[in-house]
């Protein structure tokens, strides 16, 4: 447990390391305030640490949010294909089931279904996504997060140094989008697709971890190998991106927040929600992020789609 003093606030900050790999509870802090530079350097050093922070009870709405989300970057607008925001708040993203259908075409438990590191389409994904949540059902809708630094850590030596200099496609939709064709969401993304060719394993641009850089959720092949092949590479790195030792599950309540570095894990949202029936309504805001850097240096290339910055 670290403990962080705050003269200013007059508070002491905890972070709870809550699994093995990943993951810090965090107390004696109301992010609607204020914070002090230390403070921001305290949280910022945790979350390169523990992957991704949880703050319980915190009272607060849109303008706070994103307040407390300009302490650690530039802010992006809510999403590159949303105009769902909220007008007076532009960053926000609605993600709340109720909206699904109208989105994508049919019932989905979100944008994707599977393990995801947030936009990774984009030639320069999201560095950090911070979500909380306004309507929290009773049971069900639990978010689960992993540790992609682990993840590379944990493959054999063999398989690393096979993988180090790979590069891999990443296509808004991944294999197998979660929206009809026809639906608003398919029509955006045939429009203007987002596709981008990144490092399989990128070098954290902070802590200088090697970071298993691809997911299921947008992940389509692996430059350079033929369609089985990559398959069957992708397959073995997914699994060790699922391996559970790696993971972190979060219980969802009314106030709570949820803070993650977007360069170092994936998360699983909830695939319950549906089946149960219930409300679930959270909203989220990004960090603007860095172009990926593999370990040879060489930078992500973009296929289509832009930059997508922040203020």
């Amino acid at each position: 447990m670290t403990v962080i003093d705050n003269d200013t606030h007059q508070q002491s900050v905890t972070f709870a390391p809550v699994a093995g790999h990943i993951g810090a509870d965090v107390h004696g802090i109301d992010i609607g305030q204020e914070l002090t530079p230390d403070l921001v350097e305290s949280i910022t050093t945790a979350l390169h640490r523990y992957k991704v922070l949880f703050f319980r009870n915190q009272n607060i709405g849109h303008t706070e949010h994103i307040a407390f989300s300009r302490n650690f970057g530039r802010v992006t607008a809510s999403h590159p294909y949303d105009d769902d925001a909220p007008t007076e708040a532009p960053e926000i993203l609605a993600v709340d089931n109720r909206l699904y259908e109208k989105r994508f075409g049919r019932k989905a438990a979100g944008y994707t279904s599977a393990w995801h590191t947030d936009i990774s389409a984009l030639i320069n994904p999201p560095a950090a996504s911070i979500l909380r949540a306004d309507i929290a059902p009773d049971r069900g809708g639990d978010t689960s997060w992993t540790n992609l630094a682990a993840a590379y850590a944990n493959l054999p030596d063999a398989l690393k140094e096979f993988v180090d200099g790979l590069r891999a496609e990443h296509r808004f939709g991944g294999r197998a989008p979660v929206w009809s064709t026809d639906s608003d969401y398919g029509k955006k993304v045939a429009a203007a697709p987002l596709i981008t060719e990144h490092p399989v394993v990128r070098v954290h641009p902070v802590t200088g971890e090697r970071i298993l850089f691809v997911n299921p959720g947008f992940t389509v092949r692996i430059v350079g190998l033929t369609p089985r092949q990559s398959d069957a590479v992708l397959e073995l790195l997914f699994d060790e991106i699922e391996n559970s030792a790696h993971t972190v599950r979060f219980r969802w309540e009314k106030g709570s927040v949820a803070f993650w570095d977007n360069r170092a894990t994936a998360h699983l949202a909830p695939t319950d929600v549906n089946h149960l029936d219930v409300t679930r309504v959270l909203y989220r805001t990004t960090l603007e992020g860095d172009i990926p850097v593999g370990i040879d240096g060489v930078p992500s290339t973009s296929i289509s789609g832009d930059q997508f910055f922040g203020s």
